[in-house]
Order: structure tokens, then sequence, then C-alpha cells
């Protein structure tokens, strides 16, 4: 997912790995994830061999000199095939695959971002159906001395309650976010 998420970033504009390192800590934290530096040089190395990067060497003042990546037309093509390819949602609700997906190929357009939407909303509404009372584990617990049984079954209620209740939050945004994705579409004259 790495490779997808530097192909998003360079099609906002070229940087080299620091840069992108340095975003990804900093305003891309809500993606989820923070890669080290070598695996996003080893997947900027990735993209170049495949033709999906072209890299010039920037001079800069106060720092070595910066190998910095643009997007080749082969790369556009692979960012496009990747937005347009089916999204399945994780098996967690907000997982990190479906805000990197929401971001990066969601900026092509708001047909692209409802479609992923629509999808992690259907699933997310299947996976709220199926679900059942939950059995806690810990009411058939033999739990040590130190632990008081009963305060142990309020303690996992709690935090079932905490998943189910954000769950339910997540699926309010999703419902609010398509609605506004199909108004923007319509305002563009695209489908929905």
């Amino acid at each position: 997912m790495l490779e997808h998420t530097l192909l998003g970033l360079l099609a906002r504009k070229p940087a080299s790995g620091y840069d992108i390192g340095k975003w990804l800590r900093t305003d891309g934290r809500w993606l989820g994830r923070s890669p080290s530096m070598t695996p996003i040089y080893r997947a900027l190395a990735d993209l170049e061999k495949r033709g999906w990067v072209d890299i010039r060497i920037e001079e800069r003042d106060t720092a070595p000199a910066a190998k910095v990546y643009s997007l080749t037309a082969d790369g556009i093509d692979a960012l496009k095939a990747w937005a347009a390819s089916e999204y399945r949602p994780s098996e967690r609700p907000m997982a990190p695959d479906f805000t990197q997906r929401l971001s990066f190929a969601g900026q092509l357009g708001p047909e692209h971002a409802l479609a992923i939407v629509r999808t992690e909303l259907e699933f997310r509404r299947r996976q709220r159906a199926e679900e059942q009372d939950p059995e806690l584990a810990s009411v058939n617990s033999d739990p040590i001395t130190e632990i008081d049984r009963e305060w142990l079954i309020h303690v996992d209620a709690l935090t079932h309650d905490r998943g189910w209740q954000s769950t339910s939050l997540y699926i309010g945004w999703l419902e609010t976010t398509e609605r506004q994705l199909v108004r923007e579409c319509a305002r563009r004259g695209l489908p929905t």
C-alpha cells in the first residue's frame, strides 16, 4: 500500500524521500501509518524501476542536494488504475487502507471518492447487521485471585461498548460523507 501512498503524494507535487517521510510523520499521521525512511526509499527505488517516477537532483541551500521524485505518464496511469480498481474493505473498521484509498484515489474526483465511501458504508452496514449480542470471554473466565471476576466482566463490556460506539459513529460519518459526495457529483454533472 505504501507505493500507492507515494503515487498519491507525488500526484500532488514532486518531493524528495525525506520530504515524503516528514509529511507522513506530521500532516500524514492521520493515514494510520508512519513508515521509517528505509521502506520509503525502497518503495521509491521500486517505483523508479517500474518507470513510474523520474528523478532530478535539486540543490538545497541548507542541506545536501536531494533526489526529487515526480510522476511519469506511466506513474499517473498506475495511480488511475489503482483508483479504479475494486476496493475491498478490511474486517477492522477504520483501517488505514480506507483512509489511504479515500485520500489518494478520491483526490482524482468526487466520483472516485463516492465509490470508495459507498463500498465502505455498505460493508459496515452488512457487518453491523450480522452482529449479535457479544458473548464476553470473561463470562467463562477463571481469573487469578487478584482479579474480581464481576469487575472483569464489567470492564470487558465497557471495552466492547467502546468499539460498538466507535463503529456507530464511523457509520454515521460515512453516511454524511456519502450525502456530501452525491451533492458534489450532482453539482459537477457526474453520475451518482
